[in-house]
């Protein structure tokens, strides 16, 4: 009788060895398993974070370049002048209370009054002193002047144009051989039509532009 339960006891505990063995084996695979997702997941993120950070950086590079083109794009276009303008350099910005002999009609720089003439988008019917004007386009003004053979429609669009727009300044010039003519300081351009788009891609380029030699310089409190 003791043989016989001796025997299911040891059966019994190898059972319980088995069993014990067969859930410690599937706790085993389960932490395998875990494991195995775990660097999966960890492979894929790493995945992820290379390619969203090769994607900001190529977009970062490529935005980058994409800014340097577009600001030497627009450095050029400052630089260009505008289609058939006139150019001088080196010109004087001595005070003089003379009459200054200038070289080209109407001046574009040189010796000056040492008052200028108000540029505040002023709008005079009858010429003005050049020394004068010029001290104004000393301090970035645009002049626009005009002759008799320039169309009265195109003297009255041009008027509202100046007297809209700060740092200019337009008069009658009866002895200048274009019709209309448009000078800053070293820079002058001839049209015949105050249509011409060049007309405001002159001002725009030169209003305050960088040929300036007193840039900021007051375009009131001078000669009315």
């Amino acid at each position: 009788m003791a043989s016989a339960n001796s025997k299911s006891t040891r059966t019994s505990t190898k059972k319980s060895r088995n069993t014990n063995g067969s859930k410690a084996d599937a706790r085993r695979a389960r932490v395998e398993e875990q494991r195995r997702a775990e660097q999966a997941r960890e492979r894929r993120n790493r995945i992820i974070t290379i390619a969203a950070s090769t994607a900001i950086l190529a977009g970062l590079v490529g935005g980058g370049w994409y800014l340097i083109d577009a600001a030497d794009a627009e450095e050029q276009a400052q630089a260009a002048p505008v289609s058939g303008e006139k150019s001088w350099s080196k010109l004087s910005q001595t005070h003089v209370d003379t009459a200054v002999d200038y070289p080209m009609t109407p001046p574009v720089g040189g010796d000056h009054a040492p008052v200028w003439q108000n540029c505040n988008g002023d709008v005079y019917s009858d010429p003005i002193q050049n020394e004068n004007a010029v001290h104004s386009l000393e301090h970035g003004a645009v002049w626009i002047t005009y002759n008799d053979k320039a169309a009265d429609t195109d003297v009255k669009s041009l008027s509202g144009k100046v007297a809209t727009t700060p740092y200019t300044l337009m008069s009658p010039y009866p002895d200048q051989s274009s019709p209309i003519t448009l000078s800053a300081w070293g820079h002058q351009l001839n049209v015949t039509k105050g249509s011409d788009p060049r007309v405001g891609e002159f001002l725009e380029k030169y209003v305050q532009g960088s040929q300036t030699p007193e840039p900021g310089a007051a375009c009131t409190g001078g000669k009315a």
